[in-house]
């Protein structure tokens, strides 16, 4: 198995074979509280304008995101799974834009199969791809608005390489470490409008969940993740 970690737009770009595309903070953690709560399913978008629309033509449809961290103007709901639970997603559509992970969907064009990636589901993640059989996988960090690097995503991706090769990371202190680096925000009162603390503790949940976030086509050709248990 070809393993290779990448970074941000340029990485999702140049992914091939099955692909993980990782944001812990906060949108593939943040799907993965949806599904658990009984979304239906999640529609992952890259545009603003375009999730804005779709809701217009299924005003049933829930909208989730942010961008800059900051929920979009007239969204039902931001990128925050702690906020999560003051609405409703049982059995509904959720339309997702951020400023990070979706975007790394909307640019993976290359990957064969797409994953969305964080701590809480990276188990889940590497017993699929052992099972996939997939000769070539591409572990994307999508990082702070896809533009810089952060601690959080490299950190999953190198605990999933670690669980795919069967190695050991010192997991517990590179969460640790997240605090005073880029998770740093949580814990800023003057953030936490914004950036609740509850989120770092929530997304740092390591293999809480027993499911894969599975990006498909449908028969209209809209992609949406859907749950796939294992």
């Amino acid at each position: 198995m070809n393993i290779q970690i990448l970074q941000l737009l340029d990485g999702a770009k140049k992914a091939k074979g099955l692909t993980v595309v990782i944001d812990v903070f906060r949108a593939f953690s943040m799907e993965a509280y949806m599904m658990s709560r009984g979304a239906k399913k999640i529609i992952p978008l890259g545009d603003c304008d375009l999730a804005y629309k779709m809701k217009e033509e299924s005003p049933d449809m829930i909208l989730a995101g942010e961008r800059g961290g900051k929920i979009c103007e007239g969204f039902d709901t931001g990128n925050s799974p702690w906020e999560l639970s003051k609405i409703d997603v049982e059995g509904k559509t959720v339309i997702h834009t951020t400023s990070a992970g979706t975007q790394g969907i909307a640019n993976a064009t290359g990957a064969d199969e797409i994953i969305g990636g964080s701590l809480v589901t990276a188990r889940a993640i590497a017993e699929y791809i052992k099972r996939s059989g997939a000769k070539d996988v591409s572990l994307v960090c999508m990082g702070l608005e896809a533009k810089s690097e952060t601690e959080e995503d490299t950190l999953c991706a190198e605990y999933i390489k670690s669980l795919l090769l069967g190695t050991e990371i010192d997991l517990k202190a590179g969460i640790e470490n997240l605090k005073v680096t880029s998770g740093a925000k949580f814990f800023d009162k003057a953030q936490n409008d914004v950036f609740p603390e509850n989120d770092f503790y929530m997304c740092t949940e390591v293999d809480k969940f027993d499911f894969v976030l599975r990006y498909v086509k449908g028969e209209d050709g809209i992609g949406y993740m859907e749950k796939y248990t294992l």
